[in-house]
């Protein structure tokens, strides 16, 4: 890890906080934790995880660049996917982990000018700091439309309309499995001598082991493999069977059907982490200065809103969404040979090609009393694989 950049020593000092916090928690549950508890704690504990914290996570001076930063057409592209969901439901939209607010500003100043404004644009986020950010951001490019925005603090008991989430998924706490020859472990965390922590291994047991058992069944699975289940994921997506009346999920995130996810390449899983634009596999390292994520397993997550009674409406590479949404138009339409639609050129590169993000990154849609075909789902409609 030496190649990483070096964190100011108030960066420091709050990891070390959250470290000795989360060694604390260790010694009382015995000396062991799940990865999932683990993975919760450095992303999410209030004042000192990496997204309830206050430092700077989107764009060139964070620790990653998410679609909506990189082009304002992802936005606009997407508006046109959410403006035929709210005239099949109701003019709501609720976007899920809003990052910077990006890409809120850009739905609503796109929603706007097809003239299918929602008549309430609620996030949900738990982080003050990126609460305060989004309103920020929305306050600079689309001042009239602020009104229209409000916060929340949990999921609506009832729905109807667009819910849209852009990496969210990647970032729900995910448990480690391994499945070894005296059968399936739970990859945990617990302290070596020195307090640093280490992988520690338990027999997997209940919901866990269950849907272990079943991956291996599907997918075959030798001895050794090591992957990662997240029941949060298909928690949340169930969720939404018992709160969405009418309208539709938009989720758009890194992952693969089952069969990809755990191939048997792939025998080290998925779990990967963010520092200052640095990839690496340590999830130990600075807890709470960087990210932590999994890819998802989209079959899950259709598994588990389908179980909960929430109809596929489509699922396709990012690339092909945003083509079927029109953001080659959207292209088009601006100054040919400015350094406006230079700019653009390249990013909308970045959010199409394979080698990019267009194949790599999925949009799946799951609803309820949506009867028309989904225009972002038009071509290249890949829910058999699911």
């Amino acid at each position: 890890m030496d190649n990483l950049p070096v964190p100011a020593p108030e960066a420091l000092a709050h990891s070390q906080a959250l470290k000795q916090a989360i060694a604390d928690d260790i010694v009382a549950a015995g000396g062991w934790i799940s990865f999932a508890r683990f993975m919760e704690q450095v992303l999410y504990r209030p004042a000192l995880g990496y997204y309830a914290a206050g430092a700077r996570k989107f764009g060139a001076a964070g620790d990653f660049v998410t679609a909506p930063e990189i082009s304002g057409l992802f936005g606009q592209a997407l508006a046109r996917q959410v403006a035929q969901v709210l005239a099949a439901s109701a003019p709501e939209v609720l976007e899920v982990g809003a990052g910077s607010g990006r890409l809120a500003a850009d739905l609503l100043l796109e929603l706007e000018r097809l003239g299918c404004l929602p008549a309430r644009y609620a996030i949900l986020d738990l982080s003050a700091d990126l609460r305060e950010r989004q309103q920020q951001t929305i306050a600079a490019l689309a001042p009239h439309l602020l009104s229209r925005v409000e916060w929340r603090d949990c999921l609506p008991a009832r729905f109807s309309g667009a819910v849209v989430a852009n990496e969210l998924l990647d970032a729900l706490p995910a448990h480690v499995v391994a499945w070894r020859e005296a059968g399936v472990v739970e990859r945990g965390v617990g302290l070596d001598p020195a307090g640093e922590f280490i992988w520690q291994e338990r027999p997997a047991s209940g919901a866990l082991l269950a849907a272990a058992e079943e991956l291996a069944e599907q997918c075959q699975l030798p001895p050794g493999y090591e992957s990662e289940i997240s029941l949060a994921v298909r928690a949340w997506a169930a969720e939404w069977g018992h709160r969405l009346e009418r309208g539709a999920l938009l989720l758009i995130d890194y992952g693969f059907p089952r069969r990809e996810f755990y191939h048997q390449q792939r025998g080290r899983g998925t779990l990967m982490c963010h520092y200052r634009h640095h990839a690496h596999p340590d999830p130990f390292y600075r807890p709470g200065l960087q990210d932590v994520t999994v890819h998802v397993d989209f079959t899950a997550v259709i598994a588990a809103a389908h179980g909960a009674g929430l109809d596929l409406l489509g699922y396709t590479s990012q690339g092909q969404f945003l083509l079927n949404c029109g953001i080659l138009d959207l292209l088009a339409a601006l100054p040919n040979g400015t350094p406006e639609y230079i700019r653009a050129t390249g990013a909308v590169n970045t959010l199409l090609m394979p080698h990019e993000m267009g194949e790599l990154f999925k949009v799946i849609a799951v609803g309820r009393g949506i009867d028309e075909p989904l225009v972002g789902f038009a071509r290249g409609d890949q829910g058999w694989r699911l």
